[in-house]
């Protein structure tokens, strides 16, 4: 137990997903990925699959989010860009729509946009 509260205490950022909206329970499938904005991470993506379906999850962490800048994050599987949904502005965590891709190799993808000028982009591993 004393191992497990010092790797939590070391672990930046841990996003606690367990839900995808509509659908309950998820499980991860894949390596989570982290958008970088050119000073290391600030992001996490993760790909779930449950209820039929894969979800692309992006949480921003609080070391990005507490500096108070205007951004949004958007939310996708791959190929295709498919469930995609764009976040409001500030909103920390977004999931995709759940498609219906468990049949085909996918990957999530997350975008976290800072200014119209720049966007930050990473994709998880592809899962078949």
């Amino acid at each position: 137990m004393v191992a497990a509260a010092l790797i939590a205490a070391v672990t930046p950022e841990v996003a606690h997903a367990e839900s995808a909206p509509g659908c309950g329970p998820v499980t991860q499938i894949g390596r989570t990925a982290h958008i970088d904005e050119g000073g290391g991470p600030v992001a996490s993506v993760k790909q779930f699959k449950g209820c039929g379906k894969n979800w692309a999850y992006v949480y921003v962490w609080d070391s990005y989010h507490n500096k108070g800048n205007r951004y949004y994050v958007t939310a996708a599987i791959l190929p295709g860009s498919q469930g995609h949904v764009k976040g409001a502005n500030r909103d920390r965590e977004v999931w995709s729509h759940g498609t219906d891709t468990l049949s085909i190799c996918t990957q999530a993808q997350g975008s976290l946009v800072d200014n119209p000028e720049y966007a930050f982009f990473a994709n998880t591993d592809k899962r078949c």
